[in-house]
């Protein structure tokens, strides 16, 4: 069983670095409409983002934290889910000491990022149906393995990881295992915050890009310990979650119903896609997905990648990522976009 401590997988400097303290850190109350603020060197002219945003986002946590019964010093925010991620390397992986692991194929950042903060990404490939070889994974590991990143649903495949395989990594390793949820909403799968007081260990990224269609504003959401918060909250950025951001993000997230719509729609494309996939001569196989996209393999990526593009349809060849040769990934959009993909690959066929 896991033994995990967080004090023996943080980094020396960062557990006595004495974090950045801004003025809106020091002054909170950003309700207080008859406070004078002459604190933090702002232009005091009011135009909507003059001041300082709330550098700890507490109104868009506590949507967040409502929404998925968590507490909100259990959510730290991010600008995208690509600084979320540079953190946990920042927090807990020593430069040219330290290890993380990933599984390809997978979201393509984790060996970026390893490669940015000089940690070394040992790769241990899923297996032929895209799961993680538990095994191999256990045997890589080492006393200077920080972190397994885990993608589930997996990008690209659109596959869910066992709830064995992500038990027996939560209890059998003592560092974290960070689980990217970036597309758990088009699953019928539960997330796995339900677990997360169970295992210290356990991360969860999520996403505002993908199924509340705010890729554009950037926001990446961590929820993990209040241990494991508190240390990232030392080395993020004093204002990292822009005001525009955070305004956008509550009104969106107060929508509920028109994302439950969307998500239902998105789902309903997929499944006509996969439809047809299936009955396309040079499509050889598609893999079962609960992402919003759906992988396919057939007979010569490159050349049906061109022909899609001279149609105006601009999908991804992931031909060259382990385990996916000749495959291409095919995002699910509109019901009128979807339409017109699905007439040129029967013209195709």
């Amino acid at each position: 069983m896991s033994t995990f401590d967080i004090n023996t997988i943080t980094r020396e400097n960062v557990k006595s670095l004495k974090p950045y303290s801004s003025a809106r850190d020091e002054f909170e109350d950003f309700d207080t409409a008859d406070m004078i603020f002459l604190d933090a060197n702002e232009n005091p002219f009011q135009n909507g983002v003059n001041r300082y945003p709330d550098p700890q986002q507490n109104s868009v946590k506590a949507i967040l934290a409502k929404n998925n019964l968590v507490k909100q010093n259990q959510i730290l925010l991010g600008n995208g889910s690509d600084e979320v991620l540079d953190l946990l390397f920042r927090a807990f992986c020593e430069p040219n000491k330290d290890n993380i692991i990933s599984l390809p194929p997978t979201y393509g950042m984790y060996g970026v990022l390893a490669n940015i903060n000089a940690v070394e990404n040992r790769e241990i490939l899923l297996s032929t149906d895209f799961q993680p070889q538990v095994e191999k994974i256990l045997e890589a590991v080492d006393e200077n393995t920080k972190i397994i990143f885990l993608c589930s649903p997996n990008n690209p495949t659109g596959n869910s990881f066992s709830d064995e395989s992500v038990v027996k990594l939560l209890q059998n390793f003592n560092g974290l295992v960070v689980i990217d949820e970036a597309y758990i909403d088009f699953s019928d799968k539960e997330s796995w915050l339900t677990e997360i007081d169970e295992y210290p260990n356990l991360v969860i990224t999520q996403t505002l890009s993908k199924a509340y269609g705010l890729a554009g504003i950037r926001l990446g959401i961590c929820y993990g310990s209040d241990a494991v918060i508190s240390i990232l909250n030392k080395i993020k950025p004093p204002y990292n979650v822009n005001e525009l951001t955070q305004q956008r993000a509550i009104e969106r997230l107060k929508d509920s119903e028109k994302i439950k719509q969307e998500i239902a729609s998105i789902i309903e494309q997929r499944e006509e896609l996969l439809k047809v996939l299936l009955e396309v001569s040079f499509v050889e196989k598609v893999y079962p997905t609960e992402a919003n996209f759906i992988l396919a393999k057939v007979d010569d990526a490159n050349k049906r990648y061109d022909q899609l593009i001279e149609k105006g349809i601009v999908i991804r060849n992931r031909t060259t990522q382990p385990l996916c040769e000749n495959c291409l990934r095919f995002t699910i959009g509109t019901k009128e976009e979807n339409a017109v993909v699905i007439r040129e690959l029967k013209r195709l066929s």
